[in-house]
């Protein structure tokens, strides 16, 4: 089963886990991408997601569907990504698979977050300490178009 969800709240990892639980599988990898303290030598408060939550959402499914193809064992698959301001230390994105053998969770989980930080209409807001200081990050692991944000 896919579940795919872009939450305000923080992400509750004893959930996610829940979520991959199958009597058939020996196997779960999670990634949980966490906001942290620094970039470039500033010091980073906070991280702010927004998303064109539409157009998100089914890239994600997309994701999904090409991880089941890639890996047809894989039984459950759990994509969260946080939107809002996320504090240093929370998680900002969840990528968790189950499957019967750990190669395949390992390996699905590795290349479903590099998909989803080329694939997916979500920008980042880094907020640093002092003044208010904020400026939006574009993944360097995207292709699209540079995207202007005035706030």
């Amino acid at each position: 089963m896919d579940h795919v969800k872009l939450v305000q709240d923080p992400i509750d990892i004893t959930h996610i886990h829940q979520l991959l639980a199958d009597e058939g599988c020996g196997a779960s990898s999670v990634f949980v991408g966490t906001t942290r303290d620094n970039f470039q030598g500033k010091k980073v408060v906070s991280l702010a997601y927004e998303a064109y939550d539409n157009m998100a959402l089914k890239e994600m499914k997309k994701i999904c569907s090409d991880l089941r193809l890639k890996w047809p064992e894989l039984k459950h698959i759990v994509i969260y990504h946080r939107l809002g301001t996320v504090p240093v230390c929370e998680a900002s994105v969840v990528i968790a698979t189950s499957s019967p053998h750990r190669s395949e969770a390992l390996e699905s989980v590795s290349f479903a977050i590099d998909q989803l930080k080329t694939r997916v209409p979500i920008w980042k807001k880094e907020i640093y300490e002092g003044d208010h200081i904020s400026e939006w990050k574009e993944n360097k692991e995207s292709f699209r178009p540079k995207v202007s944000k005035c706030l």
